[in-house]
């Protein structure tokens, strides 16, 4: 009879361990959240396509002499961030050939075994920040070929020797922000290469936006060009304006004198001259009124006559 119930006890917790499922909640991209469910392990119901993985919080037990997640091989991306691993064993993600990223951030780890990363060929970031790393092993970047982005800020490294140095060189994005580096000799190289990297690499999210500067130095050009041609044209048209409105010159009299005599007196008049006229011209001017008022007396005689002729004729 015991046998039974033993056997009925175990078909009902397996029953109810597939209606019940996984504690993660999935989505059609492949992408497993299993964020704060208090965890030690990785559910072993979890679909080993998967490709992102999220067991941030949580409390997982790290194994010490094989891999952590040996039933996901297809991972791109894993966040172990916010649990509590000390000491990470070496090869413990060599499993994880497809992984491209990496959170290890706010996980006490006070130390890397230089075979932690083995097998991490593919992987591009690597977040080590807010740990209690105090040294890097020097070979623990060798296994990394593809690694981009490295980041180290909020550790309590206070030097690094100069191999590392030389290995964070191939890094291009490298951060070590929030350390506590002691200046004193063997920090020297480090200061050197920090200098180096910060001349060399220009500052995150500034290198896009010079262009409004050469558009505004552009339209600039530009515009004071046009203001100098619109003066120089401004300047031509005054200029032929001018020319065209110069002062006329005076009207010859119908009666009485020359050109040249007309000429001559505008002439004398346009200098501003202030000068008393001499004796001929005094003269010249009263033989034109002599002239005048003969021209102009000479029909006045002639009047009587012809009526006097009228007159004698209708007698």
């Amino acid at each position: 009879m015991a046998p039974a119930c033993l056997l009925g006890i175990c078909s009902l917790l397996c029953a109810w361990a597939v209606v019940k499922g996984h504690p993660c909640s999935l989505d059609h991209q492949g992408w497993a959240n299993c964020n704060g469910k208090s965890l030690q392990h990785a559910p072993s119901s979890l679909p080993r396509n998967i490709t992102s993985l999220d067991l941030s919080f949580n409390s997982l037990v790290v194994p010490h002499h094989r891999t952590l997640l040996m039933h996901f091989p297809s991972l791109h991306s894993l966040n172990l961030s916010s649990n509590a691993m000390p000491v990470l064993s070496p090869a413990i993600f060599s499993n994880l050939g497809a992984l491209h990223l990496l959170d290890l951030s706010s996980c006490s780890i006070t130390y890397l075994h230089m075979d932690t990363f083995k097998g991490l060929g593919n992987l591009h970031t690597l977040l080590l920040g807010n740990n209690s790393l105090q040294e890097l092993d020097v070979p623990f970047l060798l296994p990394l070929k593809a690694l981009y982005h490295l980041d180290l800020q909020h550790n309590v490294l206070v030097s690094v020797d100069t191999w590392s140095l030389h290995l964070m060189e191939t890094v291009p994005q490298v951060h070590l922000e929030g350390n506590p580096w002691v200046c004193d000799c063997n920090v020297h190289s480090l200061q050197q290469w920090l200098q180096r990297r910060k001349a060399t690499t220009p500052p995150a999210g500034k290198g896009g936006r010079s262009w409004p500067y050469l558009v505004g130095f552009l339209v600039t050009a530009i515009g004071i060009s046009i203001l100098i041609a619109l003066a120089a044209k401004c300047k031509l048209v005054h200029k032929n304006f001018t020319s065209y409105h110069h002062r006329p010159l005076p009207e010859i009299s119908s009666i009485g004198g020359s050109p040249m005599e007309d000429s001559s007196s505008w002439d004398r008049g346009s200098c501003g001259s202030q000068s008393m006229p001499d004796a001929a011209d005094l003269q010249a001017e009263d033989d034109d009124d002599g002239f005048i008022e003969d021209n102009y007396i000479q029909p006045s005689e002639q009047l009587p006559e012809k009526q006097e002729r009228e007159l004698r004729l209708s007698i």
